[in-house]
């Protein structure tokens, strides 16, 4: 087996597991216990070998399809929220009954965007989390899909576990589907496709077989699956994409046997408040940089001034994520600004100097200092 596998035995201390709607529930049947129980032996199973473990599961919506008898899966907003509400406490009862039989006890965690964005709702988010890992209680997450509007939504439950991956630092994101892995084509339109074992680096082909290959249930398919092991690589974490309505591949893959799709980590990770810029925070405007700008950012590590602005677009304040645009449009940078959109519009091309004359006051020297500048494009 290829080194990579090997280490995954060793080095996964903690594992952030995600659980597909389709694996543990169906829109027709509501929810399949035979399988929860199956994911409650196995993550005993990983716990009695010394690992942490904390589940993000979906699941909600699907649940309160069953108790709330609808024929299909409701399409409003209300609908959607009011199905969330009656099926996160089925959800929750049934893996608490599951885990009561290993002795394990559970905890819901429900969470939304501004939790993530924010960085000391961020930081007790993390130490809720760890202190449960402490106790040896089982954290179990979602999004708070009951009161979620698109300016607090994190989006589909994948994206959800990267964050949570990142909240822990954990070691491991294994995220369970109801597809065996990447493939080099929708196997589903071609039996030729093939199965990718591993994938070393994120790369446009890459996010070319995903596509618009889409699992059979829920909201995400293989594409976020993908975005979801870039960002998770970005902070030096590995994920393994794997069936999760085949009972046993977890302990299986931990092993070292060959199973799905393994997404290697990058070995330069960013720190972890670069990466919460990069992936956490929501941009409030862009800003396209004149070609000596991108220089310095990209081949330079060095922080943007006014001089290198060509033009912004946006509402922002200070301390706000924006893009940073190269002339052509393609995104090279993503930061937090020193200086609020009304003034950027003033002081955009000019000599840091010259700042404080022109505004009759100067915060500093830089737009987006370097230490809060993360690259997403070295192309």
């Amino acid at each position: 087996m290829p080194s990579s596998r090997r280490l995954l035995k060793k080095n996964s201390r903690r594992i952030v597991i995600k659980i597909g709607s389709n694996v543990i529930a169906s829109h027709r049947q509501g929810l399949d216990e035979k399988r929860m129980k199956g994911i409650a032996k196995e993550v005993a199973a990983l716990r009695e070998e010394g690992r942490e473990v904390l589940l993000v599961s979906s699941g909600s919506i699907l649940c309160g399809m069953e108790k709330l008898a609808l024929p299909r899966p409701p399409k409003t907003i209300p609908m959607k929220q009011a199905a969330a509400a009656v099926g996160q406490s089925r959800l929750m009862w049934a893996y608490e009954k599951f885990f009561a039989r290993y002795d394990i006890k559970v905890a819901q965690i429900l969470l939304t965007g501004d939790v993530v964005a924010d960085r000391k709702r961020f930081i007790n988010a993390r130490n809720t989390l760890m202190t449960l890992l402490k106790y040896q209680i089982l954290p179990i997450i979602n999004e708070n899909d009951t009161v979620t509007v698109d300016e607090i939504k994190l989006g589909d439950n994948d994206h959800l576990a990267a964050q949570v991956t990142h909240l822990v630092d954990a070691s491991l994101l294994i995220i369970l589907s109801d597809v065996d892995g990447l493939y080099t084509e929708d196997p589903g339109k071609n039996p030729k496709a093939s199965l990718v074992p591993i994938v070393e680096t994120v790369t446009p082909k890459i996010k070319k077989m995903a596509g618009g290959v889409m699992t059979s249930g829920g909201t995400g398919g293989m594409a976020t699956k993908v975005k979801t092991a870039e960002k998770v690589a970005d902070y030096g974490v590995a994920t393994l994409i794997l069936n999760g309505t085949v009972p046993g591949l977890i302990k299986r893959a931990l092993h070292s046997e060959d199973l799905g799709t393994l997404f290697l980590p990058k070995l330069a990770r960013l720190s972890s408040r670069k990466h919460w810029i990069a992936h956490s925070l929501r941009t409030k405007g862009e800003l396209t940089l004149d070609q000596g700008a991108v220089g310095a950012l990209l081949k330079k590590g060095r922080s943007l001034l006014p001089s290198g602005i060509h033009s912004l677009s946006g509402k922002f304040g200070v301390g706000d994520a924006v893009l940073c645009l190269s002339p052509e449009g393609k995104e090279i940078a993503k930061g937090l600004t020193n200086y609020s959109a009304s003034e950027m519009m003033r002081i955009k091309g000019i000599h840091s100097s010259k700042i404080e004359k022109v505004l009759g006051y100067k915060a500093t020297d830089e737009i987006i200092h370097r230490d809060n500048l993360v690259i997403t494009d070295e192309s």
